[in-house]
């Protein structure tokens, strides 16, 4: 799923500051909050400012968005669960601006659900190719049996006598400074408004069930190890009739026997022998995509990279395909027989020592100049 590009949502350049980013913000939050906006789409849209606000607005989810983008702005914890509240500092002034003062607010009010969070772990070759799976979560949702009202079928409800029906009440104090009233949520009726004699058996009363929802899920062919995949609507249920959350599903690559990720290429150490390496040879090397033919020239050096045009993982985000890059490595044999070392001294002679020294003390002085600065 494709994501608009955060200052544009937010209106603002990409050298805006904070104070900038927070007014272009709250201008959105009150023209999009699902409580008092009639706006289509109004509830997405203001889940969409709310996530590039939290992003922009923390310097270093900001830094990571700038360099990464969406992927590294979504960088993650593990395990599976609610965000939490982290990262909604500011919505205080924002429930100022709709229910006056204190942060408090109708408690029968529609609620936005809470955001969820699925680890999963796929195969390295699942992450280059991608793969559609189906994943397990649990989630809250209304009661069968009282249709979400939390009260027995039959029972009788009534209006909360303590609140009037209002969820909240006002709670005087003296104070230094004179007199102080403060609303609070109704201890009596949890801020419902509504009394409910029998509660439902099924759910104690809470009007929520856990189940277990299956949710199909479509794995990108090119992500890495720590991006996410946000799947809208598929979080936790809204409050009082609230649009639900969104699940995020933190993707975790295994770690390959012979492969290792570089962005979008792939490197691969291939061994050699010290024949290979001096007389050449042409090889058959492992890629995701199968096996490839790789042409060494003869007097190969170990530490030597060869690539593999358009042999790595393709980009996440449909920008062309990475390489695999192959490191050469020469195998010097451990044991040898008695005939390998006449054969190796009888070489060691044919090469000419005298020019091998040569090439030696050209190296070593080279070193040497480099150590001490000339």
């Amino acid at each position: 799923m494709s994501k608009r590009d955060y200052y544009e949502v937010l209106g603002v350049s990409q050298d805006a500051s904070k104070d900038e980013i927070k007014k272009a913000y709250r201008k959105l939050a009150r023209q999009y909050h699902p409580d008092v906006s009639e706006e289509e789409n109004a509830d997405e849209k203001f889940k969409e400012a709310k996530e590039a606000y939290e992003t922009l607005s923390d310097d270093q989810k900001r830094q990571q968005y700038d360099r990464f983008g969406h992927a590294g702005a979504q960088q993650g914890q593990g395990g599976f669960g609610g965000f939490g509240a982290e990262g909604f500092g500011d919505f205080s002034d924002i429930f100022d601006m709709f229910f006056g003062g204190g942060g408090r607010r109708d408690p029968n009010a529609p609620r936005q659900g809470q955001d969820l969070q699925y680890t999963m772990e796929i195969d390295f070759e699942e992450a280059i190719f991608g793969k559609e799976t189906t994943i397990q979560i649990p989630k809250d949702e209304d009661c069968e049996t009282c249709d979400g009202s939390g009260a027995k079928p039959g029972a009788n409800v009534s209006t909360c006598s303590h609140c009037g029906g209002s969820g909240q009440m006002n709670v005087e104090q003296n104070t230094p400074f004179g007199r102080v009233v403060n609303r609070r949520v109704c201890q009596h009726c949890s801020g419902t408004g509504q009394f409910v004699e029998e509660k439902c058996s099924t759910c104690g009363g809470d009007g929520k069930v856990r189940k277990h929802q299956k949710i199909d899920i479509n794995i990108p062919g090119g992500i890495e190890d720590g991006q996410q995949i946000r799947v809208t609507s598929q979080g936790r249920a809204g409050v009082n009739g609230g649009p639900p959350g969104d699940l995020f599903v933190l993707v975790r690559v295994k770690r390959h026997e012979f492969f290792e990720r570089d962005g979008d290429d792939i490197l691969c150490e291939i061994p050699i022998t010290f024949t290979q390496a001096a007389l050449g040879d042409e090889l058959e090397v492992p890629t995701v995509h199968g096996r490839v033919k790789l042409k060494v020239p003869a007097g190969t050096q170990t530490g030597t990279h060869f690539r593999l045009k358009g042999k790595g993982a393709p980009n996440v985000h449909g920008y062309g395909q990475g390489d695999q890059h192959i490191l050469v490595k020469v195998m010097v044999p451990k044991n040898l027989s008695d005939r390998q070392k006449e054969l190796l001294r009888e070489f060691h002679e044919l090469s000419g020592e005298d020019s091998l020294d040569e090439q030696q003390d050209n190296l070593f002085t080279r070193f040497k100049r480099a150590f001490k600065g000339e």
